[in-house]
């Protein structure tokens, strides 16, 4: 999809982090994009902020996790530009990095459900209510949806399980807009240490989705890696380095994109290669 210039983008997860760097970087390409988040006032904030490009911008509240507000996102959208070529399912959360090694017979069946909510049916759901109506316009167009490199390693939380869906089903979403020859593709990218607000996603975590996490009573292996892994988030690459790969996969129709540290990409390559060997890989 090379040409952006008054096309439409829609962009979950897009008042903070890498959706506002890649709702900024869409905008100055001449893009009206409508920007969808949980949170009231930095939305608002994002608004203001992409507006200044000089291109339409639409603020829409939008829990992921729910089916009819996604749906709601999508009339929205549809309603004030008339068609959508850009979809970035962008949405995620993280309850703490604590929970990043935790086991899966260990913690809540909430934690499971709220992760999974966000993570993977956000994402499901903005494919079942954008992409067939994408389809429909019959113009180029792109989707992208935001895994992990956590969904290509090792680990039985809900965060990597969540992303290893994400990739699963991108991937066939590829395959499937190929088979019908369709004017749409698909990109999964895959960020690595990344210095965002995720492991404050606990914010938004509302009634009936669980107790927010008390790391302070976790093991103390679990409360070593929160603390050394939010470090390392802090130290992180800059959000709009994710937003520049974004941007580089629609107009160049990568498949995959990968934004992340080298040693990153090194543990990807180890459990790769540990699968064609038949070997079972160490939990990375």
């Amino acid at each position: 999809m090379q040409e952006l210039e008054g096309r439409v983008a829609v962009i979950t997860g897009a008042a903070s982090g890498i959706g506002l760097a890649t709702a900024h970087r869409l905008a100055a390409e001449g893009m009206h994009v409508v920007l969808a988040d949980i949170e009231d006032g930095p939305l608002a904030e994002a608004e203001t902020a992409v507006a200044a490009h000089g291109r339409r911008v639409l603020a829409v509240r939008t829990d992921v996790s729910s089916e009819a507000a996604v749906n709601a996102l999508a009339d929205a959208a549809f309603a004030a530009f008339g068609n959508v070529h850009v979809l970035f399912n962008n949405a995620g959360v993280a309850a703490t990095a604590a929970t990043l090694r935790s086991r899966a017979w260990e913690g809540s069946l909430a934690d499971w459900d709220w992760t999974m909510g966000v993570n993977f049916n956000g994402v499901l759901y903005g494919v079942r209510a954008f992409v067939p109506r994408m389809l429909e316009r019959g113009e180029d167009g792109h989707i992208v949806n935001t895994a992990s490199m956590a969904g290509l390693l090792t680990g039985a939380n809900p965060y990597n399980v969540s992303k290893h869906a994400v990739v699963c089903l991108t991937e066939g979403i590829y395959k499937d807009l190929r088979e019908l020859g369709a004017k749409l593709s698909a990109s999964v990218v895959c960020p690595g240490l990344i210095n965002t607000r995720i492991l404050e996603a606990e914010r938004n975590r509302g009634d009936g989705s669980g107790e927010h996490t008390d790391v302070s009573v976790l093991r103390a292996d679990l409360q070593r890696f929160a603390a050394g892994f939010e470090s390392a988030l802090r130290s992180g690459w800059a959000p709009d380095v994710v937003a520049g790969t974004v941007l580089d996969g629609i107009r160049e129709d990568r498949f995959y994109l990968f934004p992340a540290q080298d040693f990153i990409l090194e543990q990807v390559a180890a459990r790769m290669n540990g699968i064609i060997e038949q070997r079972n890989p160490a939990p990375r």
